[in-house]
């Protein structure tokens, strides 16, 4: 029988390959498409690594239909990343779904595969909304169903369903403003369309589509957008700054009253799984809250990961998932060699990227280094796995990230040790902290006395722009070096590190400043350091100079 006239097995792992290869070769073009919604622009990004996870799943399981719907099932919820990779998740999870009894399917069987895949997709949120990815897996399952209804096999079935896709997509703009007004269609709705492009290669041999780096929103848009208020003076959902992420055990039976839960806290609320163990994603400003909200329903949430959706850019979400990969690839969290030190009073967890800190934090007695930071954050398992191990029962975590504070304050009621955090924005405020760190105290009087340390601490940072913007500092063109400072934002813009730089330390020096700790990251050259450490010793205040290692940001400052 011709490949196009049934879907079996093999066509369905091909397929499921071949679009995870597509949607990495797209993620960029579809990454700059995304701005509902919060323009926190990384839709691509999070549909290729939720398919990564399918195709990991797929590589240990058997050919047979069964076993492979079971593992696109079962990969794609665990791995699910962002609103749209959980969205992604429930369309792969409701078509295998309808696909495993069917060994070698027809084109009448694939169209009620992709009606099951459109409705499971649309059970998962709390507030569908149409002009988004859903309405384009909607109308496509409709059009697939009628092409069914007239005979057509499963190449003609597919194709038909992807003629409507690209049409609903087309229209996305006219049913959602938020779309119209930056000029573009829906990221969900481009991304999802690969999945056709991708069988009907695997079927017909049709020819993938070529990637292109699509237009993105102007930046008066991305700031019009990110700032705008609800009409009706409720908070818009470009205003949730927090992107809430878990795995929960809980009763079938209380998912809508969970998800109720959480709509009275925030939006962009997608609950996927079923059968005990769900994926969970919801934008809120109250983190504690969603947290807490399933614990009074009977459930556990667990892998818990919040991100900052206002300071998130796509480019560095990419190039840190990317780097990361290899270390993230299990549950067990990267933790320095020096976690075999004897036992202590108390033991310090630290969170950082970059072999230089590492090895810094060793040096200063940390017993257990997990690889994280700002998009990449640890896992709550993962930190008490670190938890767990190191030799004392007294532990204090240094977060060294806004975003990672409220997954580590939840380690202390899932294990038997004491845990205290002290809520560390960045590197040098973790340094400051190791100071006074006294590994035969308690956690408690540890706790104080580093949080007092931290806080005396004023810390920047410089990095690269990777769009134009305007802030109060003035106009960021894409590419120049920025300087930010905790609490003020960005405070120097420059063309050149060093400019960029120095400016920012005359930011951070004032009055009763007497020292500057400088941590070197990459892309840092060793005649960018020299010039950097001859102005700090000119504004007449002491240096101490690290080499931190870590990616993205060449200087990291802290001003004592």
């Amino acid at each position: 029988m011709p490949d196009g006239e049934v879907f079996g097995a093999a066509a369905l792992r091909r397929t499921v390959v071949t679009f995870r290869d597509a949607m990495k070769s797209h993620q960029e073009g579809i990454n700059r498409l995304n701005v509902y919604p919060v323009p926190d622009g990384d839709t691509g990004t999070n549909m290729a690594r939720t398919l990564d996870a399918v195709v990991a799943e797929l590589d240990g399981a058997p050919d047979e239909i069964g076993p492979t719907c079971d593992a696109i099932s079962h990969g794609s919820l665990m791995g699910a990343r962002g609103n749209s990779g959980v969205i992604l998740s429930q369309i792969l999870r409701g078509l295998s779904a309808s696909l495993k009894a069917v060994p070698s399917a027809s084109g009448r069987q694939v169209a009620a595969a992709l009606s099951s895949a459109s409705t499971a997709a649309y059970s998962a949120v709390l507030k569908p909304i149409e002009g988004t990815i859903l309405t384009v897996v909607r109308e496509s399952a409709e059009a697939a169903v009628a092409a069914a209804d007239a005979g057509e096999n499963v190449a003609a079935v597919l194709r038909r369903a992807r003629d409507a896709g690209r049409d609903a997509l087309r229209r996305t703009p006219d049913m959602l403003p938020v779309l119209k007004e930056a000029g573009v269609v829906d990221a969900g709705g481009a991304g999802f369309l690969l999945f056709y492009d991708s069988a009907l290669h695997v079927l017909e041999g049709e020819p993938l589509p070529e990637p292109s780096v699509a237009a993105g929103p102007s930046a008066e848009v991305l700031e019009d957008l990110m700032h705008r208020g609800g009409a009706d003076g409720e908070v818009d959902v470009s205003e949730l700054r927090y992107e809430v992420m878990f795995l929960l055990h809980l009763d079938d039976a209380r998912k809508q009253d969970f998800m109720s839960a959480w709509g009275r806290i925030g939006d962009s609320i997608v609950v996927v799984g079923g059968d005990g163990l769900f994926n969970c994603h919801v934008h809120t400003n109250d983190i504690g809250a969603a947290i807490e909200a399933p614990l009074e329903l009977g459930g556990r949430p667990f892998t818990i990961r919040v991100t900052d959706l206002f300071e998130e850019v796509a480019e560095e979400h990419a190039e840190r998932e990317a780097s990361m990969a290899a270390s993230m690839g299990s549950s067990t969290p990267r933790q320095s060699a020096v976690a075999s030190l004897p036992a202590v009073g108390c033991a310090v967890i630290a969170v950082c990227a970059g072999d230089g800190l590492a090895g810094l934090f060793a040096q200063m007695g940390v017993q257990g280094v997990v690889t994280g930071g700002q998009t990449m954050n640890p896992s709550t398992a993962e930190l008490l796995g670190a938890v767990e191990h190191v030799n004392s029962s007294d532990v204090v975590i240094l977060p060294n990230n806004k975003n990672i504070i409220p997954v580590a304050n939840q380690v202390d009621a899932l294990t038997g040790k004491r845990v205290r955090v002290v809520p560390t924005c960045s590197m040098p405020e973790a340094l400051a902290a190791l100071v006074v760190y006294d590994p035969e105290a308690g956690a408690d009087a540890n706790a104080q006395a580093m949080s007092a340390a931290a806080d005396s601490v004023a810390t920047g940072e410089v990095t690269r722009a990777v769009r134009d913007t305007t802030v109060a500092a003035g106009a960021v063109a894409a590419g120049d070096f920025i300087g930010l400072v905790r609490g003020d934002g960005i405070v120097s813009i420059d063309g050149t590190l060093v400019g960029c730089a120095t400016r920012l330390v005359d930011h951070l020096a004032s009055p009763g400043r007497e020292l500057v700790t400088v941590i070197v990251g990459e892309g840092a050259a060793s005649a960018d350091v020299e010039a950097v450490v001859a102005h700090v010793r000119a504004a007449g205040l002491e240096v101490e100079v690290h080499d931190g290692g870590q990616p993205l940001y060449p200087f990291l400052f802290g001003a004592e």
